[in-house]
This record gives structure tokens, C-alpha cells and sequence, in this order.
């Protein structure tokens, strides 16, 4: 297990990282998003190594990470979101590279070899100078270095950032056999990708964790979780009277006409108001074209949670561009200056 307990990091007077905590399990893909100048990138490099933190520690099945960091890294890979590879050399010089760094035995070495090589589709490509790969070539190499040595953590930035849709199915299904038997921390702006991947979902915002929970249990966490959508024929369609009924109930109009109207009626998890909601259109003689519920996208959830009145309750941090101007740091990481 990988233990963050109270983990800050500041640049200046500006806490880009403010005393957050989560872990992470064995056998699991846990979701780290945030937006643009979040924290996430500068939470990432504190736990590879990459940066120390100000304060907090983070720990690996109980041992502090800095207490020796060199076993630490021997256990996790990482792929950071802006992928840094050695162009003039070949994809198989720089695995033989960086397993030299790992110290590889020749024998492990070859037999890691052929499995990332497999598994990360890089047969065409493994004599080719990586400065004249594509972005999608450059991203499976990086990923192929980050399993190379079979750490038990893996740390992902982005992962499938540059792929074409065909590739990105494929690496989907390869992290999601390796998070059968690793730590997964993956980091993603794709929510199709999260959705499709992560049971468990970190959210950070403005340096704080404003969620940690299962995928399922996000929707509960916002007012209007669950969207049922009506579409209704008759004359003089009104809905002011069921409304006044149900005062804190919304809803949207997507299409009106002299006959038809179609609407949205948000709802939280607990309340279904199909059955009041066929009442009352059978009272006013109107028909019922449509009447279906489906649960807010993880977009929308992940935009109410970070933008909406959730967000905005949590305590401010200050924004990158004041870190850079009052911290006067060159060598912050692109994201947090964003």
C-alpha cells in the first residue's frame, strides 16, 4: 500500500500541494484528477522522488519513501504527462539504457524486453531514432520504459495522450491487466479513459483533495445527480404547477413547440419522480413521447465538483501565475503554470 499522509508543497508563499492524504491499495487503479494548476503534477513528482515535500510523508507498505529512496524507485515506474526520451537514440538503446540504470540482469533484461515490446506495440519501431518517432510512438516508449523492470507501482501522467483511438483501446487494456497485479496511479484529463479504468476516483482542486470516493458514490456528492429526461405532446405543456410541488427540483427546456416539448428534470440519487411525473401529465391529458433517467457523465461531475458551488466552498489557494510571480521559480513543472 502507498500511504500520502499531510503532504504539502510549497513554492514560495504559495501552496501549490496543502495537506492532502489518500492511499493507495494493491490490485487497484485509482484516479487522480484535478483541473489545469491543481496540484496534480507537483503531487505525481513528490511521490516518485522527483521533488521533496515541504511537509508530509509518504510511505510503501510503511517505510518512508526518503528514508531510502533507492529502493523506493525500484519500485515504482512512472510516465510523466510530457514525456522525456533521448531522441538520437533507438527505441532499443534507450530500453537497454534505462535497464542498465535499473541493473537489469542481461537475462531479465530480455525477457522484459520481448513482453514490453509486445505488449506496448513497438516491433516496427524498436531500430528506429526515436526523435523521428510520432507522438503515439513516443508515448508507447515511454510507457514501455515506465513497465520495463515490472515495478509494483506504476505512476501515469497522461498515458495515452497523442494515440490514435485504436491505440488507445489497446494500452486501456493493458493497464487494466497491470492494475490486476500493481499500483495504478493514473492521472488523466480523458474522463472516458477514468471511467473506463478507475473504481476510485481523487479529486484535488486548488492544492486540496475535495473527494476521495468510489466511481459510483461521485454523483452523491453534488445536489443534481441524476438527469430525467421528458418529452410530451398536448396543448399549453406547463410544468410551473409540479414544480411549485416540488421546489427544489430544476429543470431545463432542450425543445419546445406549439405540440411538443422535451425537458430535463435534475434529481438527486434519492428522489424518483417518474411516477408523480406520470400522474400529472395524465391529469392534463398531455402524451408521453419519452420518459428515461441516466446518471450525470463523470465530465459533468468532475466540471460541477471543481467549478460549481462545491468548489467554491473550499478553502482558496492562490492560483500558479501568483506562484511564479511571488515565488520567482523558473523550473515549476508546465501544469502548475498554467
Amino acid at each position: 500500500m502507498i500511504k500520502i499522509e499531510n503532504l504539502s508543497r510549497n513554492f514560495g508563499n504559495i501552496k501549490a500541494v496543502d495537506d492532502i492524504s489518500f492511499c493507495i491499495q494493491d490490485r487497484e487503479i485509482l484516479g487522480f484528477l484535478g483541473p489545469n494548476g491543481a496540484g496534480k503534477t507537483t503531487t505525481l513528482r513528490m511521490i516518485v522522488g522527483y521533488l521533496q515535500p515541504t511537509s508530509g510523508n509518504i510511505e510503501i507498505d510503511g517505510e518512508s519513501i526518503f528514508a531510502n529512496p533507492i529502493k523506493a524507485s525500484s519500485q515504482i515506474g512512472y510516465l510523466p504527462e510530457h514525456n522525456p526520451l533521448y531522441d538520437e537514440m533507438t527505441v532499443i538503446e534507450l530500453l537497454a539504457y534505462f535497464a542498465s540504470l535499473r541493473k537489469l540482469k542481461r537475462d531479465y533484461f530480455k525477457e522484459r524486453l520481448d513482453y514490453v515490446v509486445k505488449n506496448c506495440g513497438l516491433k516496427e519501431v524498436l531500430y528506429q531514432k526515436i526523435g523521428t518517432l510520432s507522438k503515439g510512438y513516443r508515448q508507447r516508449t515511454g510507457l514501455a520504459q515506465a513497465i520495463l523492470h515490472n515495478p509494483r507501482i506504476l505512476i501515469m501522467d497522461e498515458p495515452t495522450s497523442g494515440l490514435d483511438p485504436n491505440q488507445i483501446i489497446e494500452i486501456r487494456e493493458l493497464i487494466r491487466e497491470l492494475g490486476k497485479e500493481k499500483m495504478v496511479l493514473l492521472s488523466s484529463h480523458i474522463m472516458q479513459e477514468v471511467q473506463a479504468l478507475c473504481d476510485r476516483i481523487v479529486i484535488i482542486n486548488k492544492g486540496k483533495i475535495i473527494v476521495d470516493d468510489t466511481k459510483d458514490n461521485l454523483p452523491n456528492y453534488l445536489k443534481k445527480s441524476r438527469l430525467l429526461t421528458l418529452e410530451v405532446q398536448g396543448d399549453n405543456v406547463d410544468f410551473s404547477d409540479f414544480l411549485a410541488m416540488y421546489p427544489f427540483l430544476e429543470m431545463e427546456v432542450f425543445l419546445q413547440t406549439e405540440t411538443i416539448c422535451k425537458m430535463g428534470f435534475y434529481e438527486t440519487s434519492e428522489i424518483d419522480l417518474r411516477k408523480e411525473l406520470a400522474s400529472f401529465i395524465r391529469q392534463k391529458g398531455w402524451l408521453i413521447l419519452e420518459l428515461s433517467t441516466s446518471k450525470l457523465s463523470l465530465e459533468s461531475i468532475f466540471h460541477e465538483l471543481t467549478e460549481g458551488e462545491y468548489s467554491s466552498a473550499k478553502t482558496e489557494v492562490a492560483s500558479p501565475e501568483q506562484e511564479e510571480q511571488n515565488a520567482h521559480i523558473t523550473s515549476i513543472d508546465e501544469e502548475e503554470q498554467q
